[in-house]
């Protein structure tokens, strides 16, 4: 295939935040510049906040378009995670409003859109548009986190960003679980069953 072959405006999609028991999962989607490469993307779990939060600004600023869009807890507890994440990846490429030639999608599973799709298994390490779309996507959930830190400091979101770690769920079986947890991951259900009982 020559270049002349090789579609011209392509999407990279990504989605951050399925594992959590609390909190939006977002998604991205990036359309890049060739004329404007920008050094170090990456898939977005291989790289330090910082990194994250240096390169984010400049995917804004260099690319040819990208979106944010998210699905929020309700949606993910009547869809399901993979439904949910798979709206919210829709909405951000819908949010790009291009008429894009290929979507490249993270994984093995894609949402339903008008244009041609590519799912990628590790695609945020085999192709800059996904990586970049990866890092968009983390940057946001973990500002997400950290502004439900401020509302709910007891949680320690700031640290864990909403994963069940020891803390989270300690604090989930003392002070039960807030409007902004899933209650339809098993250990939410069971610290909210376990408040209620204390009644």
């Amino acid at each position: 295939m020559n270049n002349s072959d090789q579609p011209q405006l392509v999407a990279g999609v990504d989605e951050a935040g399925r594992g959590p028991l609390a909190g939006p999962v977002m998604a991205a989607a990036v359309i890049l510049d060739p004329g404007r490469p920008i050094a170090g993307l990456a898939d977005s779990k291989r790289l330090t906040d910082k990194a994250r939060r240096d390169l984010a600004p400049l995917i804004r600023a260099n690319s040819r378009g990208y979106a944010v869009a998210l699905a929020t807890v309700g949606e993910i507890d009547e869809l399901n995670i993979l439904q949910a994440s798979l709206l919210a990846m829709r909405r951000a490429v819908v949010a790009l409003n291009e008429d894009l030639e290929l979507v490249r999608v993270d994984g093995n599973r894609a949402p339903v859109l008008p244009f041609a799709v590519e799912t990628v298994v590790k695609g945020d390490s085999k192709h800059v548009e996904i990586g970049a779309a990866s890092i968009l996507a983390k940057v946001a959930r973990d500002d997400a986190m950290l502004d439900l830190a401020k509302q709910y400091p007891q949680y320690g979101f700031e640290a864990h960003k909403g994963y069940p770690t020891k803390a989270h769920i300690a604090a989930l079986q003392r002070f039960g679980p807030t409007v902004y947890h899933r209650q339809s991951f098993a250990p939410v259900r069971a610290a909210g069953l376990a408040q209620f009982e204390l009644y």
